[in-house]
Formats: structure tokens, sequence, C-alpha cells
């Protein structure tokens, strides 16, 4: 797509979100655009990168990999928001600001493990991912797994991880089913949040292109924007 194109594209979904938060009496700051940029080029990134974009979500390390190195002069922030294999995990130090999937406590460990062997000095923002819906094809807790998994990983005090909220992925096609996803989501995070006092577990990553103003009004601080910034994405 054209950087123009891109650059206007961005500039439409800002004020989208801008809109969203303004009708649900929240300020547009409390949200942060993710560009999600699977199976986009280099040269797509970049303008979105000239366009004042920093945040890109990727699925795939095969794919995330062959733009990081490139793009490091920028300072972006990446964000793995796909299902990560533990086996995996050790390609996300210096590479990843954040990981939106966590589901297991195996992965978990495999995070906190990689930071310590790759000597980071930092910490990794971590989601745990929800499959609210229920749906075979999406990975992620059960709504009824959460609290036992919160105080299982708690209770591990992994080292180099942040615990930063949760993340879910609404129904295809079904704004009324979607929203009641992200409403529920938004209980659990609360929930979490009364039963443990985590002070910074409030992030709650929900909404993509076809349906982020309504995550926007049921509570979400992080969307994942793709097709609505970059256009459809072409097959391979």
């Amino acid at each position: 797509m054209p950087s123009s194109s891109i650059r206007d594209n961005l500039v439409a979904v800002k004020q989208q979100i801008s809109e969203a938060a303004v009708q649900a009496g929240r300020a547009p700051e409390e949200i942060q655009l993710i560009a999600v940029s699977k199976t986009r080029s280099l040269d797509e990134v970049k303008s979105a990168i000239d366009a004042g974009q920093l945040d890109f979500g990727e699925n795939t390390m095969q794919d995330a990999l062959s733009k990081i190195p490139e793009l490091r002069q920028y300072d972006p922030r990446w964000h793995f928001i796909g299902h990560l294999q533990s086996k995996k995990a050790r390609q996300i130090p210096g590479n990843f600001h954040w990981v939106h999937s966590v589901d297991s406590l195996k992965l978990a460990q495999k995070l906190s493990n990689a930071m310590v062997n790759a000597g980071e000095a930092g910490s990794i923002n971590c989601l745990v991912q929800v499959n609210v819906s229920a749906e075979e094809s999406k990975s992620g807790l059960n709504k009824s797994e959460v609290l036992f998994f919160m105080d299982e990983l708690l209770q591990l005090e992994l080292p180099h991880i942040n615990w930063r909220g949760l993340m879910t992925i609404g129904v295809q096609g079904d704004d009324d089913q979607t929203r009641a996803a992200f409403a529920e989501l938004r209980r659990m995070l609360h929930q979490c949040q009364n039963e443990f006092g985590q002070a910074e577990f409030d992030q709650l990553s929900m909404g993509m292109s076809h349906d982020y103003p309504i995550a926007i009004e049921e509570g979400s601080t992080m969307v994942r924007v793709g097709t609505a910034i970059f256009g459809a994405r072409q097959a391979r």
C-alpha cells in the first residue's frame, strides 16, 4: 500500500479511537494502538513508522524476525500477539517488549528462563490470553481457569516478567457476542485486581480492525489493528 494511504489510514483509525473513547467517557490517551504488521513488507512498516506509529504486533516469529533487525534504528516497540510455542520463547528477549499470548505455566517459565539466559537486565511485559468465547479455533485459558492460573503464576515469582493484564479475541461477525466477551474480560481483570492486588495488572488487549470501537467502549487499553491501517492482506 502507498505510504500516503497508510498515513491517511492511521489518522482515520486514531480519530475513531478518540471518538470511541470520548463516547465511553474515557481519555483517548488511555488506549494504545498496536499496528498489526504480520505479513506486511518492510516498506509498509517503515511507512507507518514515518507516520508516527511505533507499536507493532507480530503473530509468528519467522515473519517478525525478518523485520525487527532491519528496523532497530527507529526503536519501535514490538508486541508478540500470536500463539507462542514455548520452544520459541528464547527468541523473545532483545526482540519483543510485550507478549500478549501467555496461556500456560510452561510458557511463562520458558519466557522467564529466556530472559535470565539472555542476561536481560530489564523485564518483559506479559498478558494472559483468555478464550472468553470458548471457541475451539482460539488459544487461551477458559474463563473458569483464570483465577487459579493467576494464583499459580504469581506464586512462581518468575524473574524478569511483569504481569500486566489480559488479552482476548472477539467473535468474528457477531457484535453482541463480541461486546459480551469484552465486558467479561474487563470483569475478569477487575476480579484479578481485587484478588491479587497487583498494581500494574491493568491492561486489556482486545479489539481488532472489525471491532476495536466496541472494545474501547468496553474498557480496552490496547487495540490490535492491521487491515484498517495497511489494507487487506494479499494472498500468498
